[in-house]
């Protein structure tokens, strides 16, 4: 087997622009015409629907870097407007019209359905222990379309190591709102832009941010010191190593025939601008939470 953590990252990069079309796509704004009261009413519904009528703490837990309360405006209130079979149904016909618009003039290559049946029989059998959103994930059926199956795999990739990642920082001692702020000690988004979308208050920033701070993490200016950026590494490392069995399981020759499609879709949706090349997305920060 070839450097699984390289392949870990490749595969982080590739699947999550096109699992990323389920977020920001137009055609996901017609769940407000269903009943939802906006974009993220409708984003923990179906974020959230393989878990079944989840209540707002399981949500939280699960998806770790939101605020209790911006979950709170929207779970388990959603199950009131669709239960999550309805949601899940009502969302893989929204996407199976966008993933249509989208790649209405691409050119496929041969390896599609190929690389659909590898990834259908390979990621059911990765280790779910620890990782709730992977795992409720898998237990959902395969659509029977190649795209739209092969974005359910993308799916099932990102939140795989989604679910590591997590773990990953809370065994380093990072809570959810101090994930953010190391981000942003690393360039990546605002402290007004991630409170926002995240729903965290300043207080509660500022609070976490002095804890980092006594900790050596980051400076006074709000950047990572060396000590901090060396922690941020190593949590890095160690989302890899958890993302490791994705490459272990499919082996040296179809995690490189699923990655060469993966990554020219990618490269694709990128170029395209159907999906932002970064985070946080600016428009994010233009809607409001609740």
């Amino acid at each position: 087997m070839s450097d699984s953590s390289s392949y870990s990252r490749r595969f982080a990069a590739a699947a999550e622009p096109l699992h990323s079309c389920s977020y920001y796509a137009p055609e996901i704004t017609e769940f407000t015409e269903l009943g939802f009261k906006g974009w993220w009413h409708a984003y923990f519904a179906y974020r959230s629907a393989p878990l079944g009528a989840a209540s707002a703490d399981l949500v939280t837990t699960t998806f770790f870097n939101f605020a209790p309360r911006m979950v709170e405006r929207s779970v388990p209130g959603c199950w009131d407007v669709m239960s999550p079979t309805e949601v899940r149904r009502t969302q893989l016909s929204i996407l199976e019209r966008a993933l249509e618009r989208i790649f209405a003039g691409y050119s496929w290559d041969s390896d599609l359905t190929h690389v659909v049946e590898v990834l259908t029989l390979a990621l059911p059998t990765l280790d779910a222990s620890d990782r709730p959103l992977f795992a409720a994930w898998a237990t959902e059926p395969w659509p029977d379309r190649p795209l739209l199956s092969l974005w359910h795999a993308s799916t099932l990739l990102r939140e795989y190591r989604f679910d590591g990642h997590n773990q990953a920082l809370s065994a380093a001692g990072v809570s959810g709102v101090g994930s953010h702020i190391l981000m942003a000690a690393d360039g990546r988004g605002t402290p007004e832009v991630i409170q926002k979308i995240r729903g965290w208050t300043s207080t509660e920033w500022d609070t976490e941010a002095a804890r980092l701070a006594e900790l050596g993490w980051i400076g006074l200016d709000g950047r990572h010191t060396e000590k901090g950026r060396a922690v941020r590494k190593e949590i890095e490392a160690e989302t890899d190593r958890k993302a490791n069995l994705i490459a272990l399981t499919l082996g040296d020759n179809d995690a490189e025939l699923v990655l060469r499609l993966l990554e020219k879709i990618s490269g694709f949706l990128l170029s395209e601008r159907v999906v932002p090349g970064k985070w946080p997305p600016k428009h994010l920060g233009q809607i409001e939470p609740s």
